[in-house]
């Protein structure tokens, strides 16, 4: 096992052979490193933590840290990262509470990218990409492949569709569709639909001609949102894309950005 001699590990953690700590780290008692993750240097673990495989984390990352909300009393929670992560420097992830699920959680294959912050019970999926400081308050849910572009601000129960693009600066108060493009200076609002990044993806041409139809409808035909959900059902059955779409809106509890 490389464990720089540097690095200040509990002899509790449950590290793999493969793993790799760097100088200055320090890690808890109730840690878990999977296979081939690195740690390159000064970064800091507490906390159950469950980190999975071939994972790389940058300097001064913290991981599994106390919530910041003030609910929280120092309830035994956890934090979950997959595998294939990088984690890059002065990111924050912090654990769960007791209101929240219990559980922070990443998925695998994500890029979260400088001084970012995932706040307590915070869900992300596979293969999304944070810019440098995007910060999550509690309880924020970000689907498959979504982009989230820098200093972005995303308020807490809001969530993030899949293939979703938000752009840089966005302060993101509602839901955000699946597959849209999305950008907001002071207000958000859907510019339609992610066109280049489901072209990208492999999406078929009929997909994205079924959802530009559909995002018309709903931003730009003066329809209020009941009126456009018929006329989508009516006028664009059968997409899978679609489908997905309008359950979205349908779950949305806060409102989502139109």
């Amino acid at each position: 096992m490389a464990i720089h001699q540097a690095a200040i590990v509990d002899p509790q953690a449950r590290i793999s052979a493969s793993a790799e700590i760097g100088p200055y780290c320090i890690i808890g008692a109730d840690v878990e490193i999977g296979a081939r993750t690195r740690l390159m240097a000064h970064v800091y673990v507490e906390g159950v933590t469950e980190i999975g495989e071939d994972n790389i984390f940058y300097p001064y990352s913290t991981i599994g840290v106390a919530s910041q909300d003030l609910k929280y009393k120092g309830e035994r929670t956890e934090t979950r990262i997959g595998s294939r992560n990088k984690i890059r420097e002065f990111v924050s992830i912090h654990r769960g509470t007791e209101g929240g699920g219990l559980v922070t959680e990443i998925g695998a294959d994500n890029l979260v990218m400088a001084y970012a912050h995932v706040a307590h019970d915070v869900r992300i999926g596979n293969h999304t990409q944070l810019g440098n400081a995007v910060t999550f308050a509690g309880h924020v849910t970000v689907e498959d492949w979504a982009v989230i572009e820098a200093f972005s601000g995303v308020h807490q129960f809001c969530r993030i569709g899949k293939h979703a693009f938000v752009g840089g600066y966005s302060v993101v108060t509602k839901d955000v569709l699946p597959y849209s493009m999305t950008v907001s200076p002071r207000e958000s609002k859907v510019f339609g639909e992610n066109k280049v990044g489901l072209e990208r993806r492999g999406f078929a041409r009929e997909s994205i001609e079924s959802l530009h139809k559909a995002f018309r409808l709903l931003t730009k035909s003066g329809l209020n949102t009941t009126q456009a959900v018929e006329r989508i059902r009516a006028e664009v059955p059968g997409c899978p894309e679609v489908c997905e779409l309008l359950a979205f809106i349908e779950r949305a509890e806060r409102g989502f950005i139109k």
